[in-house]
């Protein structure tokens, strides 16, 4: 094996924290001596040791002069956990490969500088790609302290998302459907409007055995939730929070009493100002938002720049109808030029659908 090879060990190890390190990174770690991997760990959940600790403590020998594969780089400060760094001088490692470069402030090359001050020997760079791909998220909100959002939906070749009467089960067949809960897994939260809410009553929990549910978030303006819709009958087994514009006590404190958080937030242009949300929502550690709404949601999100990812299920069937409903609605651009860029797009797929995942290309966008 290679350090490509060991590197992507690592990788596959990160991503058993999937869903459970938020907002901390996703972290995997080898340690190899004389040609054998004689330790391996990952980060597994929020608040407890790191990627490297539990590589070192899983050894079944001595790792002094061995080479540690790790993923990002390592930390070099006192959080909840102790510095990494003086975990792998502890140990005598002699050499660091690393895929990944730390954004955070606090690490920032400092945690490499600290391990070659102290003669270790560091490569970086290895598998740097899939690396910064694995944390895309992670630099995302380390960076800007606002959630990543990913603006989800699921529709037939000819760009409907419902018929005409308003069904939508199913769109897409169960490959497709497993994938959106691995990722209901994977991001801190699940953003739907009210509209719904009233018309879908979804749960938008993670059906996956030992998964974790995201925060269910309900954009509602005017407080019009009924008590009766699931999300509020179980908003005491699942956290759920509802972002309105609304101050009036009566409608509130029954949504609370349901255990449900209510934010009063500003309005922009008649609707909750979705920019301030993801402020809010930032300063409480929400560092990802999977967007499952309707098309008028869709283009606020997309209006007001907050959306960084596009993820599109594609089925192949057909629903026609003037009047279904299609993913994007608003008033929309006047000509082709003015569309949304998007870039790096991938297709995978998941039985007969296909799922296609572009980025957002914010700069182009923000500085037409």
């Amino acid at each position: 094996m290679n350090h490509q090879d060991y590197m992507r060990l690592a990788l596959e190890l990160a991503e058993r924290g999937a869903g459970w390190t938020n907002p901390n990174p996703m972290v995997g770690a080898v340690i190899v001596k004389d040609g054998t991997i004689i330790g391996q760990g990952y980060h597994q959940r929020y608040g407890q040791a790191h990627a490297e600790r539990n590589a070192l403590q899983s050894c079944t020998q001595d790792p002094w002069g061995a080479t540690l594969y790790v993923t990002l780089e390592p930390c070099c400060h006192q959080g909840k956990q102790p510095p990494c760094t003086q975990a792998i001088l502890d140990a005598g490692i002699a050499k660091v490969v690393v895929g990944s470069h730390d954004p955070n402030p606090l690490v920032a090359g400092k945690g490499l500088e600290i391990l070659r001050r102290h003669g270790i020997e560091v490569e970086t760079g290895v598998c740097q790609e899939a690396c910064d791909a694995l944390n895309q998220v992670f630099f995302h909100y380390i960076r800007t302290r606002r959630p990543y959002v990913v603006m989800k939906y699921a529709m037939t070749m000819d760009g409907k998302i419902a018929t005409r009467t308003g069904a939508s089960r199913w769109i897409t067949g169960p490959e497709a459907r497993a994938q959106v809960h691995r990722d209901r897994n994977r991001y801190a939260a699940i953003l739907v409007g009210v509209g719904t809410v009233l018309a879908d009553d979804p749960l938008l929990t993670c059906r996956l055995e030992g998964g974790r549910n995201p925060l269910r978030i309900v954009c509602d303006t005017h407080l019009c939730t009924p008590l009766d819709r699931q999300l509020v009958r179980t908003a005491s087994q699942v956290p759920t929070l509802v972002a309105t514009c609304s101050t009036d006590p009566a409608r509130i404190f029954p949504l609370e009493d349901a255990g449900c958080q209510v934010w009063t937030l500003p309005e922009r242009e008649g609707h909750v100002d979705l920019s301030a949300l993801m402020e809010r929502l930032g300063a409480q550690g929400i560092d990802s938002v999977i967007l499952e709404g309707g098309g008028t949601l869709n283009w606020a999100a997309l209006e007001q720049g907050i959306v960084h990812k596009v993820q599109a299920y594609l089925a192949p069937k057909l629903l026609g109808g003037r009047d279904a409903k299609s993913p994007v609605e608003g008033l929309g651009v006047a000509t082709p030029a003015q569309g949304i860029p998007l870039k790096h797009t991938t297709v995978t797929r998941l039985g007969a659908d296909l799922l296609l995942e572009s980025e957002v290309d914010v700069d182009v966008y923000r500085n037409r």
